[in-house]
């Protein structure tokens, strides 16, 4: 949210161009293929604090200077006011059903031949001279020419994308309101940590939706405290709402210069592809990744390529980028501190801890009829300490955010292997 100079312009002006074309795209499949997924159009409003005026100008500067289309509403009387500072409101927006969109296109893409296969856990990607295998965990093996990764965070990638992008933990808490009672529209604000909100129509009533609260994946005690004072927020705005039926949480990788990797692994190179960096707008970057790779695989030119990159690094991020290697580095310590508690016997039942016996640190949980499982609590991935997650039930990675279950499985990449069982008598 700075005034841009030219080439900053022309990179802003083709992701402006590439999110509105992947919006296009979604509505243009929805009708196409006939998928019911409660797509529909809609604005979209940001809110700043009454403090930040100087931030709202800026941002409004840096929109009209990419020809994004904005109006600054005085009266806002049918829409929800996150906060009683200025905003600025985006028309012609989008919002649809994810999993209803998502299960449409797998019927579409069956019904011309693809095969989906889920379950099945990859364990190895390797570029060969002229092909790409991928073997999975039962020891099968798929050769191809190309194959795009498109996971959560890239599972083939090493060190180069990890140290370019930040894991961060986003929580999520939803209810019942009365039927019309808060305009659809997507809505967010401009504080730190920030929040969003959204509804999703029902039969007979709305549900809202909101989000936000984000923080590094790893490094912060008070999750449990995220959902609440989410709530308070939600409570405070919309007293419509009774009761919190559901609540969640989810990660997203957040790149130091704000715009995703997507295009050939650096690691890999020509043949292997990634799509990451979705910094929380996975919907339409997911879309925009696969317009954009599609056309390097079919050898087309195509406007975002450059700006995607996978390899760039942008020189004016390099704060951004030393920061991040400054808290990275900072994790490794962890190694050398002290366990969680001093003896297994200290674990809660249903619980995970930290142990230290003699040089090594230990990721212990206790089931629920006293029995242990013991693990190296040195995360498979780069080697970082995993930190106990008390509301996932999760050991969580906090340098490249890689999470495993209770009984040390991978739930989250880049780690691909299990933590190292270890038995607690040795």
């Amino acid at each position: 949210s700075i005034t841009l100079e030219p080439e900053q312009q022309g990179r802003a002006r083709l992701i402006m161009e590439s999110q509105t074309a992947a919006i296009d795209q979604i509505e243009q499949i929805v009708k196409e293929e006939n998928i019911d997924c409660d797509f529909m159009r809609l604005p979209g409003f940001l809110f700043f604090l009454p403090d930040q005026n100087d931030e709202a100008q800026k941002e409004m500067e840096a929109c009209r200077n990419v020809g994004l289309r904005f109006d600054e509403p005085q009266n806002l009387t049918d829409v929800p006011r996150l906060t009683n500072g200025r905003v600025m409101r985006f028309p012609n927006q989008a919002q649809f059903h994810a999993i209803k969109y998502m299960n449409g296109l797998v019927e579409a893409a069956e019904r011309r031949g693809a095969v989906v296969h889920t379950g099945t856990h990859v364990t190895e990607i390797e570029r060969e001279d002229n092909y790409v295998e991928v073997e999975t965990h039962n020891g099968h093996k798929v050769h191809c020419k190309d194959v795009l990764v498109a996971t959560n965070i890239p599972i083939s990638n090493l060190v180069l994308i990890h140290i370019k992008q930040s894991p961060y933990r986003t929580y999520v808490v939803a209810g019942p309101v009365p039927k019309g009672s808060v305009t659809p529209g997507l809505y967010w604000d401009n504080e730190s940590p920030y929040h969003y909100v959204r509804v999703q129509s029902e039969t007979d009533h709305d549900v809202l939706i909101v989000g936000g609260e984000d923080h590094k994946t790893g490094q912060e005690e008070d999750t449990d405290e995220r959902f609440n004072r989410l709530e308070a927020w939600t409570r405070a705005r919309f007293p419509m709402l009774k009761e919190i039926t559901n609540r969640w949480s989810g990660q997203v990788a957040e790149p130091i210069d704000g715009i995703g990797y997507i295009g050939h692994e650096p690691e890999k190179g020509k043949h292997v592809y990634i799509i990451t960096g979705d910094s929380g707008m996975g919907m339409t970057h997911g879309t925009l990744g696969a317009m954009l790779v599609r056309d390097m695989i079919l050898g087309r030119d195509n406007p975002w390529e450059k700006v995607y990159s996978a390899g760039r690094l942008n020189l004016k991020a390099s704060g951004e980028l030393l920061k991040e290697a400054v808290n990275m580095a900072g994790q490794y310590a962890d190694h050398l501190t002290p366990g969680d508690v001093d003896s297994v016997d200290d674990i809660p039942v249903g619980e995970g801890r930290l142990v230290r016996r003699g040089l090594r640190k230990l990721a212990v949980y206790k089931n629920r009829d006293g029995s242990m499982h013991a693990m190296s609590a040195v995360c498979t991935h780069l080697g970082c300490i995993v930190q106990w997650n008390p509301t996932e039930k999760s050991w969580d990675c906090p340098c490249h955010g890689s999470r495993f279950d209770p009984n040390g499985n991978v739930l989250n990449g880049p780690a691909i292997d299990p933590l190292k069982r270890v038995n607690l008598d040795d």
